[in-house]
């Protein structure tokens, strides 16, 4: 059993309203769902994948090999400790953005990541807009509430687009350590383009883990917080984790389509309107389920409670 996997272009055939449908569910349903056919070229695709394997044998594989995780389970080894090493990742890992300095001085590595990261930046604005329609709300209305604006036509381009390229080495030890520590992802919509052989990666389900498989070329999509706090709790997000491996570098880019840190994020009130319509009185439901705050908020609370349940979260941030 795995994630679902859904072909993207048929959204402009004869197969759209299935196919919004089927996208409608893995949001609300899963939290996790996989698409093929998306409309990013197999072209620049193998190029990503050519370059951060490059980037991580020829920079970065030395220096993990001296890293703290590594240099704390050899010690646990050694000292043969019953110890688990649950407060580090078994992960190398650096950000893109468009305002910091990238690491790799690959040639091709800067003009590669930029053209994968606006291919990636449309795909994730549209995704947006599905989730829109499946939601009844205004066209533009996810983007413009992570670009602080209150429409479409106040659109500020200020929404955050971060790229995180990881790999996870083989592990000697693979039952004493994480790879990533179970968590949900902070921000809006995450697009994952991962490894087509080395798995890993599980997400929570119904109080199962099940594995988010590879299949190559496909672009999984997972919905962070911030999309469960608009949707008013429609869309969920999931529990993800990565298990490391004995054999095999597993590649991970995950891009973060998120809001800005002045945006004020609560839930759409045309979902808090329908809970309301929805509400019975042997049944009754609290219409706004998540309170108003400011995204910069929520991630200095999320910094320190990543790893920790995520309630408390919503509890805990500041409202404005």
């Amino acid at each position: 059993m795995g994630v679902p996997v859904y072909d993207f272009s048929k959204l402009d055939g004869e197969e759209r309203a299935v196919t919004m449908a089927q996208i409608h569910n893995g949001c609300e349903e899963w939290g996790f769902f996989q698409l093929v056919n998306h409309g990013i070229s197999e072209e620049l695709l193998e190029r990503v994948k050519k370059i951060s394997s490059d980037c991580y044998k020829l920079e970065r594989e030395e220096n993990f090999k001296k890293s703290k995780p590594v240099t704390r389970l050899n010690e646990i080894v050694e000292s043969k400790s019953e110890e688990k090493l649950d407060d580090v990742d078994w992960e190398d890992v650096f950000l893109l953005t468009d305002d910091n300095e990238w690491p790799s001085n690959l040639p091709g590595f800067k003009e590669t990541m930029t053209e994968y990261r606006a291919e990636l930046r449309k795909l994730a604005e549209k995704l947006t807009e599905i989730m829109d329609e499946n939601l009844g709300l205004p066209k533009g209305y996810i983007k413009a509430a992570f670009n602080s604006g209150e429409s479409s036509e106040e659109v500020d381009e200020t929404a955050f687009f971060g790229t995180k390229v990881s790999h996870y080495p083989p592990c000697p030890h693979p039952e004493l350590v994480t790879g990533l520590r179970a968590h949900t992802d902070a921000g809006g919509v995450i697009l994952l383009f991962q490894d087509d052989i080395v798995g890993g990666l599980q997400m929570l389900k119904d109080g199962e883990w099940i594995e988010v498989q590879p299949v190559p070329n496909a672009i999984v999509i997972n919905t962070g917080d911030q999309i469960e706090v608009l949707s008013n709790g429609k869309y969920k997000s999931a529990w993800h984790r990565v298990l490391p491996n004995l054999e095999g570098i597993r590649r991970s880019i995950a891009s973060f389509y998120n809001p800005s840190y002045k945006a004020s994020i609560a839930p759409a009130p045309q979902l808090v309107e329908k809970v309301k319509e929805e509400e019975v009185e042997k049944s009754p439901k609290e219409s706004v389920k998540y309170p108003r705050f400011l995204f910069g908020d929520y991630m200095s609370v999320y910094t320190e409670q990543k790893f920790l349940p995520k309630e408390p979260r919503f509890l805990a941030v500041k409202a404005v």
